[in-house]
């Protein structure tokens, strides 16, 4: 089968994927938070960003690779960790990483993922990234960040744009609850769909492994209080600092969309910023990331990674030429696993690098840094 002629586009996976995942997860995914006007923001204003197509530069090709934190990269992309990632498609966690592998390219293992360090260890190529929801407990802290370093993550991601819970409405309304419990209102939607419900049956429900490594036993936890929350706490600035002293390695902060935090941060001694509203899943009130990306840029020297609104090549090139060093994706590799399973994310590489080279073809840009001078206004 040839995948580019029956899944071209993004779109494609992700209409394949909302057919092969219960409704209630296809809900997780997709929901952001309140009106979800930040997510369609991120959408609307990542149209608005123009480039400039130039002619009679021969041929050539592109080149793709990005250097950060002294490595190269194949691919400007990565995969962003995200919660949970095993609800989404049974086993995401390994086919991710290993996907990644393949590819050269950076994959985010969450806190809150549904397998630990440990268990994606065998899988994890060159460049494991793991992402820390900030514990409470020093011991705890310490004791999670021995066990990534241990497992081969390089480099540690502190998200800091969830100092609370968010309300995902949305969400809500689906009945997916915390820890996830299947009602006789979701199974009817489990049996509705048999390559997921066989996978799960596999692998098993997926839980927030890690956190339960450390959860007491004995405390009894409701569907909002679950023990990734109990364990959870909202990082100030001797957080940081105390990660940036813990961590060797490449230290990022995602969730920054304001100048002066970028600066801040740089100062505090952290490797990158990563510019993020979550996708529009924290705060309805944001702006787009896209928006908030040039003066980031301009408050710091350090590479910029970006995420929020990403849906192919030509996305990417526009993060490219505000100022983005590097872009991630989260949402998009879920489609494609749920898609194609174990094939859906190789598929997306290559569909991404060929629209990188489609798109820089038509600008004549013969690398990244080209980019930045096709912007318009």
């Amino acid at each position: 089968m040839d995948l580019h002629s029956r899944y071209p586009a993004l779109s494609d996976l992700k209409a394949r994927a909302r057919a092969r995942m219960p409704w209630f997860v296809w809900e997780y995914l997709e929901s952001a938070t309140g009106t979800e006007a930040t997510q369609g923001r991120n959408r609307a204003k990542l149209d608005e960003v123009l480039l400039s197509p130039s002619v009679l530069h021969g041929e050539f090709t592109p080149d793709l690779s990005v250097q950060m934190f002294g490595q190269t990269y194949p691919l400007p992309f990565g995969i962003s960790p995200v919660g949970m990632s095993g609800i989404f498609w049974p086993d995401a966690e390994r086919m991710l990483a290993a996907a990644a592998a393949a590819a050269g390219i950076p994959y985010g293992l969450s806190t809150v993922a549904a397998q630990t360090p440990e268990a994606v260890a065998p899988h994890l190529g060159a460049h494991g990234w793991f992402q820390m929801y900030p514990p409470r407990d020093p011991g705890i802290r310490t004791d999670m960040l021995k066990r990534a370093k241990a497992a081969g993550f390089s480099a540690l991601i502190l998200t800091v744009d969830v100092p609370v819970a968010s309300r995902r409405e949305r969400q809500t309304r689906s009945g997916l609850t915390q820890p996830p419990r299947l009602t006789p209102r979701l199974l009817a939607q489990v049996m509705q769909r048999p390559a997921w419900a066989l996978g799960t049956l596999k692998h098993g429900m997926p839980r927030m492994r890690l956190m339960d490594s450390y959860a007491d036993t004995s405390v009894k936890t409701s569907s909002t209080a679950h023990v990734g929350y109990l364990l959870r706490t909202s990082p100030d600035w001797d957080y940081v600092k105390w990660l940036r002293d813990a961590w060797d390695g490449p230290f990022i902060v995602k969730g920054v969309l304001r100048a002066d935090d970028a600066a801040r941060l740089q100062d505090e001694g952290v490797d990158a910023i990563w510019v993020s509203n979550h996708a529009g899943r924290q705060f309805d009130a944001a702006p787009a990331s896209i928006e908030a990306l040039p003066e980031v840029r301009a408050a710091t020297t350090l590479p910029v990674i970006f995420d929020s609104g990403i849906e192919g090549g030509l996305d990417m090139l526009r993060a490219v030429a505000l100022g983005a060093d590097f872009v991630m994706m989260g949402r998009a590799w879920h489609y494609a696993l749920a898609a194609l399973g174990e094939a859906g994310p190789a598929h997306l590489v290559d569909m991404l690098r060929l629209d990188l080279i489609s798109n820089m073809g038509q600008m004549g840009t013969r690398s990244l840094t080209d980019v930045r001078a096709r912007l318009i206004g």
